[in-house]
């Protein structure tokens, strides 16, 4: 009997623990604010398109996301965390260029969202085929 007693009483702190682990993940939509990409896209996917983008114009997620300011709205010191949900100005121009990527690959170049072969991959165009490694494409 007693044994009995100590497995329901690890049962139930077990999901005392987990409900309270739940109740203070906030939901993702408090994160994202997404305006381009689909909503349900996972972390995983969000993470390593931003990577992809990150890595095409050399540059790191402050470049679009600007960092959380506190409630004296001075300048937020370099290791504030940043602010994933709010818009700016580089973010409205990070979306015109996805849009304009999705446009170009589903006009010319038959684009879908099933993962291809490598050498399929030549046929759609990408952040870098553009910036090539620069924040900013060059006109030449």
């Amino acid at each position: 009997m007693p044994r009995k007693k100590t497995v329901t009483a690890i049962v139930l702190l077990a999901a005392l623990i987990l409900i309270g682990t739940a109740a203070t993940v906030p939901p993702k939509s408090n994160f994202r604010n997404l305006k381009v990409l689909p909503k349900d896209i996972s972390d995983h996917q969000l993470d390593s398109l931003m990577d992809s983008y990150n890595r095409a114009l050399k540059v790191s997620c402050d470049f679009c996301h600007e960092r959380v300011k506190d409630n004296t709205g001075l300048t937020p010191a370099e290791n504030a965390p940043l602010d994933f949900a709010a818009d700016n100005g580089m973010k409205e121009n990070a979306r015109r260029m996805i849009r304009l990527t999705i446009d170009i690959n589903k006009k010319n170049f038959n684009y879908d969202t099933i993962p291809k072969k490598p050498d399929h991959l030549l046929n759609v165009i990408t952040c870098n085929t553009c910036h090539r490694g620069n924040a900013f494409p060059s006109h030449e």
